[in-house]
């Protein structure tokens, strides 16, 4: 009897102790508008909306519409408020529909939850990074000036960074690849209540540009604590930010061709292998340290689109540089006989995004 009872007894808790945000995180996870979530339950928008904000409780038969609705257990709506975080950092705002922005941003409160449930289990590292705001004006550090401090910071020798991921993870930085719903936006970046989170796009399959784009989102969390995400002005600190960090301009300088001619692109491809950046980017820090001017540069892409070289270029490595911090605490649970299902019993939280924020390698996986 026991059993049987165990379903009606679920729901009872969850509508007892249903939270309006957790709602509001399953229905973005979705990438749902409340009048849609209200038609596929047959209820009205209003009714969400109380919901959502706390003015009313939803009864158990509308608790068990909703977690079908939205693919969770019941359990899910009745587990505190979900971690805070702030507005992510896109690439570009503008060109970001505000039903992908909210499920990026939802997206990254899950991570952020996983998260504290797996340090609950296991031991991470500190959360620890530089803190060097950059202001629009530059008035008392550039993003260049940063970069070298967070080098210093990193402790990372002169030369190439080795591997970007392992590096921040070591400072407490969760690096995860993004679900299906928001493959379509680039990376990103946001401060949660417990740590800084990097949210890659799992089909960027290249390596040297994965590489700055966590450099670029590393550089947000150092210097953009209080910026506006989206800024034209905050991401081209950024994209400065990831080349002196990756390029440092006193060691990279003397190498950089002053044009592509005669044996340039043969000299840009060893570049390339040995800093572990695209040619893109050498080409953009070429001109940016006046190695290049503008008319080479301006030549430069060109053939680069030519050859088809904007969307994928040629490059020794294939293999992305991986996660291990959400991947390898998962892992632990296992060893000790921990299964996913088991691990998220109690938080009714999706498996299959679970398994996707946790994995090692970008997949496909099962959408909320």
């Amino acid at each position: 009897m026991a059993e049987l009872r165990r379903p009606s007894q679920t729901l009872a808790a969850a509508a007892s102790f249903f939270n309006g945000e957790r709602l509001t995180m399953a229905r973005q996870l979705k990438g749902l508008k409340k009048s849609h979530l209200a038609s596929l339950i047959e209820m009205s928008p209003a009714s969400v909306t109380a919901w959502e904000s706390g003015a009313k409780q939803p009864n158990r038969a509308t608790v068990a519409k909703l977690a079908l609705a939205l693919r969770v257990e019941p359990q899910f709506f009745g587990g505190g408020a979900p971690p805070k975080v702030n507005k992510p950092h896109f690439r570009s705002l503008r060109s970001t529909p505000q039903i992908a922005q909210d499920e990026a941003e939802a997206y990254g409160r899950f991570v952020a939850e996983i998260a504290g449930m797996l340090e609950n289990a296991v031991e991470f590292p500190e959360a620890l990074l530089p803190d060097l705001p950059v202001d629009p004006d530059e008035r008392s550090m550039t993003p260049e000036e940063a970069a070298r401090e967070a080098r210093e910071f990193f402790r990372v020798p002169p030369g190439p960074v080795q591997h970007v991921i392992r590096l921040v993870e070591r400072r407490g930085v969760v690096v995860v690849f993004s679900e299906p719903g928001v493959a379509a936006i680039d990376a990103y970046s946001l401060q949660s209540s417990t740590r800084p989170i990097i949210i890659l796009n799992p089909v960027k399959d290249d390596y040297y540009r994965q590489r700055f784009d966590v450099a670029h989102e590393l550089g947000h969390l150092i210097m953009h604590h209080d910026a506006e995400p989206g800024g034209k002005v905050a991401e081209e600190q950024a994209n400065r930010f990831a080349s002196e960090f990756l390029m440092p301009a006193e060691e990279i300088a003397p190498f950089l061709p002053a044009s592509t001619a005669g044996k340039a692109w043969a000299q840009l491809a060893d570049l390339k292998e040995h800093w572990g950046v695209s040619l893109a980017a050498l080409l953009y820090r070429a001109r940016a340290l006046g190695v290049m001017g503008d008319v080479s540069y301006r030549n430069a892409m060109i053939r680069m689109s030519q050859n088809g070289w904007r969307r994928a270029e040629p490059g020794r490595i294939s293999s992305l540089e991986m996660p291990s911090l959400l991947p390898r605490a998962r892992e632990v649970l296992s060893e000790a006989g921990v299964d996913e299902e088991t691990f998220l019993a109690g938080s009714g939280l999706p498996v299959g995004l679970y398994e996707i924020a946790a994995s090692r390698v970008p997949t496909a996986g099962v959408q909320l």
